[in-house]
């Protein structure tokens, strides 16, 4: 397999798309119909050192997650963050609408921002993640690029860096929220991802595999669910409070409950049958979660 292409700058990223010189070495917006390149040239993997966030409408084919069509078929976004591979698949460039806003990280440095853009977990999320706006949003994150790209093509003055971070970070907010309710408005797809979610952690807990294996990792489950570890725990969180961790030991203590009050197991023997490698690990997360201890809870039955 190939390995991927570096585009390590702002104005590598111009060159490979034969755009024009950006007018900042540090944040660029272009549109999609100014790329140049041929699209078969751009097939192969990239990773870059900066951030893209990318805005397509009137895209060829359909986007799919699962099986399940995506409720807006107007305009999707994605978001990469450095160091992620990104390819361009079947991509028509000649129909395809839309802008890119690419963001160094340099730019961000001494500005609250620089740390906080990595809370924004759908920089992690997969290309079938993607979120869809209504056109109303779609309105929101257009008008506010244009605003970048109009800040970024003026001539800088004291106020240009301080505005466009602004900016920057309003985008990434709205962007939050519309994935927050795109969690709630695909409640289909959504239902049948939990579903799933219970029924690979029912095969796990009920074939052995916590003696043979230990505790399922979130990126197991996730993996397993075909969907990336964060869009997961992000739409756990929307839609029970709780992340998939949390769950996952939710479901343990269940489980604990269960043989605590059912079997003569020893506490040792029970935190060996959930796939702890050490019974205090246990010890503390029971108490934690059930505020007594392990012992206590099964003398609650006795």
């Amino acid at each position: 397999m190939k390995a991927p292409e570096k585009i390590a700058s702002i104005h590598a990223l111009h060159q490979y798309l034969q755009l024009k010189k950006p007018s900042n070495p540090l944040i660029s917006v272009f549109d999609f119909t100014e790329i140049s390149a041929d699209a078969a040239s751009l097939k192969n993997a990239v990773t870059t050192d900066f951030y893209l966030i990318a805005l397509k409408k009137d895209c060829a084919g359909k986007f799919r997650y699962g099986q399940q069509y995506y409720d807006f078929n107007d305009g999707i976004m994605y978001f990469t963050a450095p160091q992620q591979v990104l390819q361009f698949e079947d991509i028509l460039l000649d129909e395809v609408r839309g802008s890119v806003l690419a963001v160094h990280p340099d730019f961000l440095h001494g500005y609250s921002l620089a740390g906080g853009i990595r809370k924004y977990g759908y920089f992690s999320y997969s290309s079938s993640e993607a979120l869809h706006l209504s056109e109303r949003e779609e309105k929101s994150v257009t008008d506010i690029m244009e605003n970048i790209r109009q800040e970024t093509e003026n001539n800088m003055d004291a106020f240009t860096h301080d505005l466009l971070i602004s900016s920057i970070d309003l985008l990434l907010r709205y962007c939050n929220r519309f994935y927050n309710r795109q969690f709630l408005t695909r409640k289909k797809v959504n239902t049948d991802i939990l579903s799933k979610l219970e029924q690979v952690l029912d095969d796990y807990f009920n074939n052995d595999q916590l003696i043979l294996k230990g505790i399922p990792s979130v990126q197991y489950i996730a993996g397993e669910l075909d969907i990336s570890p964060n869009y997961l725990s992000d739409m756990l969180r929307i839609h029970t409070g709780q992340t998939t961790q949390q769950h996952i030991q939710n479901r343990l203590i269940e489980k604990a409950k269960e043989l605590l009050s059912t079997t003569s197991m020893s506490v040792s023997e029970i935190a060996y049958q959930l796939g702890f490698e050490h019974p205090q690990s246990f010890h503390r997360l029971f108490k934690n979660r059930v505020s007594v201890s392990p012992l206590e809870f099964r003398d609650s039955f006795n």
